[in-house]
């Protein structure tokens, strides 16, 4: 029995598991590059008051799920949550104002909140996340969108289609959180506790609760797209126009507001068919006031992020079938010490050679090369006293079983032209 196990809401990610995890992190970094955006890599850890302005005091990810603590300096530090108001942080501090617009950015790793896991959820979990900075233009909301939608179609995922709204802006908002105030205070003992704190705190959230005594208040509440200004309206008409030219399928949902204060404007998901209850597989939208509020000039501003466990979990219930790691080619047996310091010079050798290679490290002869098969070796060198003493080395070609002797001074020159016709044959089967 193990002395200690993980945390929970966190898991091991053992090499079996890697191939997923490398093929996805790549899908996403070429679809990425493919349309222009440039990697950024910000801190796990910021100010905690970074995280609570940005987000918003009165939300989950701030008031419930956020890993804060004091550093030794005494400091208010928080793990993040998320990536954009980080990402939005380093946009400000390192002057990025002034690079051509659009800024276009990406960034992938851990984020850290601390609620209750449940299947490809967890506490420290993995993010793609993707923005467009210094443009208003609906494009740039197309753009994320349909960089999403690439990286989920790349990747095998069916029946792929936009959930869509708009949360208009600080010029609309304020008359529409009105409205909604009002229908829930002539509702108010019909709603649950949380929405009856949500209506006063953070109000556009109470229209996401998932509670069945708050459905029929949900359902006849006012919609903001009837309340929308002239400039979001025609934000929005706009999005949908290019949409609609796309062939892309979506569905208008005036109860998507998405679970942090910083939107504005446009809000989406991404919805996939056949992987259980919860269809939405990533979402985001427009944030234009977010650097403002954290000190920088008025910036325009999308994005969206994708939790990648998921996918991942996705990926193998739906069977996708992905690229096999690739294992270094040559593998050494030997038998017997002078054998073994012999391959052992051997080793350097191939590997300064740029060949990947692998050495025996105990074993009879027979559990060496099953040992050399389970690693996926193309080619098993077998060094042997007795072969050693006429100066040669058997090579083992470990498909066709076929072995032939090979001077034990010009092993890493076979080794060359073995790698090489072995490449140019796989080159023309293909």
């Amino acid at each position: 029995m193990a002395q200690y196990s993980r945390p929970k809401g966190t898991q091991d990610i053992l090499p079996e598991d890697q191939p997923y995890w490398e093929y996805l992190y790549a899908v996403v970094a070429e679809i990425a590059r493919s349309y222009g955006f440039e990697r950024i890599d910000v801190p796990i850890f910021e100010m905690t008051e970074l995280f609570a302005r940005g987000l918003g005091e009165a939300t989950d990810a701030v008031e419930k799920e956020m890993y804060a603590f004091k550093d030794k300096g005494d400091r208010d530090i928080a793990l993040r949550p998320e990536f954009t108001a980080g990402v939005i942080r380093a946009y400000i501090e390192n002057g990025m104002q002034v690079y051509p617009k659009p800024v276009k950015l990406y960034s992938t790793g851990p984020a850290f909140r601390y609620e209750e896991p449940q299947a490809g959820r967890y506490r420290q979990f993995h993010q793609f996340n993707a923005e467009i900075l210094g443009v208003q233009s609906p494009l740039a909301d197309l753009e994320v969108m349909l960089l999403a939608w690439d990286i989920y179609d790349r990747l095998g995922f069916k029946g792929l289609a936009f959930q869509l709204n708009s949360t208009g802006c600080p010029e609309c908002r304020p008359g529409y959180i009105t409205a909604l105030q009002d229908h829930y205070h002539a509702h108010i003992d019909e709603v649950c506790e949380d929405c009856q704190r949500r209506i006063v705190q953070n109000p556009l959230r109470v229209l996401d609760c998932k509670q069945q005594r708050c459905q029929p208040v949900i359902a006849t509440a006012p919609k903001i797209t009837a309340m929308l200004c002239e400039d979001c309206e025609s934000h929005f008409r706009e999005l949908r126009g290019y949409l609609d030219a796309l062939g892309k399928p979506y569905t208008l949902n005036f109860r998507l507001v998405r679970g942090l204060d910083y939107y504005t404007k446009t809000v989406f998901e991404v919805w996939a068919e056949g992987i259980g209850a919860q269809a939405a597989v990533c979402g985001g939208g427009r944030y234009d006031g977010l650097a403002k509020l954290l000190g920088g000039p008025p910036t325009p501003a999308v994005g969206f992020a994708v939790g990648m466990e998921r996918i991942v979990m996705v990926m193998k219930t739906q069977g996708v079938e992905i690229p096999k790691l690739p294992q270094p080619p040559v593998y050494l047996v030997h038998l017997g010490d002078v054998a073994r310091t012999h391959a052992v010079r051997l080793l350097t050798d191939i590997r300064e050679a740029g060949i990947g290679a692998q050495i025996a490290m105990s074993g009879s002869l027979r559990a060496q090369l099953r040992h050399a098969h389970r690693r996926g070796a193309r080619v098993t060198l077998i060094v042997g006293e007795d072969e050693l003493a006429r100066g040669e080395v058997t090579l083992r070609d470990m498909e066709s079983g076929e072995q032939v002797m090979v001077p034990a001074d010009n092993v890493v020159a076979a080794l060359a032209q073995q790698m090489s016709e072995s490449s140019g044959a796989k080159t023309a089967a293909n």
